[in-house]
């Protein structure tokens, strides 16, 4: 698609790419083209401070987020109000935050690209949630497959989980989030969302965007030592950070099947540091040594890691520095937050004139 612009402009077009990202074309200049800033759709994700990142976490979501930033106004904050879900020590709490914002920012999150604020700093979140329950029946969030975990489990439910969809709901809907990348098993969530935003637009007049979601095809489940997906919770994970001698250590504990020429869950780790033809001659020539083939992951993967973690360390230095870069975002998503809920207020009739 082109479109001329005016005289003094002549001989230059803009045209989109696949990304519809903005191009500005000058043809005299062969393939010369500059892009250009453009109204990029809104994207609006949520990470829970629940603890430090692992492989899985950096090629699950975090590598995705620092991708998605050059094509989308990413909104990303960190949902300590959710974590508070299970997450119930002040110190903790107040350490996860600090340490997700090192986190994401040492992966390449940019803060000149990316909104990153605290969900909590935030009143409108809880809110417009509130507003949202009020539209909510139990019999349609009892549908949850969080909640309906939780009860098989026989668990004691707290209100916050029952009520999680909501908040999430608010999350999203209150910038205006058009797209929201997700993995296939959380597609439930943004259907919620969806849901609430027809529900109040139905009920009170146009005010919300309903948004897509975004499902990370190339989203890889990553294995643990184990054999089993990488999770804290079954201690078989390898920490995104980990210091060499933690890789070395915790990768030749790697269980393997000694009935197969090849480590099918070393080799799968090892995919994800180095490209397939290389993986597919190192497993080659070095066929049934399984000794071997974990010396030659751990060598890619310290070599993966190292720049990330001094990358941290430089974060780490200057915590006051991240707080600001929180505090900035914050301010930013107020804003944007503030006019949508008074938006609302008008459209319920709570805002008198």
């Amino acid at each position: 698609m082109k479109k001329r612009l005016s005289t003094l402009e002549r001989g230059y077009y803009w045209k989109y790419n696949l990304h519809k990202t903005k191009v500005l074309l000058f043809p005299n200049m062969g393939n010369f083209a500059i892009i250009m800033s453009m109204n990029k759709k809104r994207l609006v994700s949520g990470i829970k401070p629940s603890g430090r990142p692992h492989i899985g976490n950096y090629f699950g979501a975090m590598r995705q987020f620092v991708n998605l930033q050059e094509i989308h106004d990413s909104f990303i904050f960190i949902a300590d109000y959710h974590a508070l879900t299970t997450l119930q020590n002040r110190s903790e709490m107040s350490e996860n935050i600090i340490e997700m914002a090192i986190d994401y920012l040492a992966t390449g999150l940019d803060p000149e690209k990316v909104t990153l604020y605290q969900q909590s700093t935030i009143s409108y979140h809880t809110e417009l949630a509130w507003i949202f329950n009020c539209l909510t029946t139990m019999p349609y969030l009892m549908r949850a497959h969080a909640f309906k975990d939780s009860e098989a489990k026989n668990k004691e439910i707290n209100v916050g989980v029952f009520d999680y969809p909501i908040l999430m709901a608010a999350d999203i809907l209150l910038y205006d989030a058009v797209v929201v990348p997700v993995g296939q098993d959380q597609k439930q969530h943004i259907e919620i969302a969806r849901d609430t935003a027809e529900k109040f637009n139905n009920t009170f007049g146009e005010t919300f965007v309903l948004p897509e979601p975004l499902i990370l095809e190339n989203v890889k489940t990553v294995t643990g030592t184990d054999g089993q997906k990488m999770s804290k919770s079954y201690g078989n994970h390898i920490p995104l950070f980990a210091t060499d001698d933690e890789i070395k250590k915790l990768v030749m504990s790697i269980v393997t099947d000694s009935g197969s020429s090849v480590p099918e869950n070393v080799k799968a780790l090892h995919l994800l540091f180095k490209n397939k033809k290389e993986v597919e001659k190192i497993y080659s020539d070095k066929e049934g040594k399984y000794k071997e083939l974990k010396e030659a992951l751990i060598e890619d993967m310290i070599a993966f890691i190292a720049p990330l973690r001094e990358n941290r360390l430089k974060f780490e230095k200057d915590k006051g520095e991240v707080v600001n870069i929180l505090k900035k975002g914050s301010e930013k998503a107020n804003e944007i937050a503030q006019r949508k809920m008074k938006e609302v207020k008008e459209k319920i009739g709570v805002l008198l004139s």
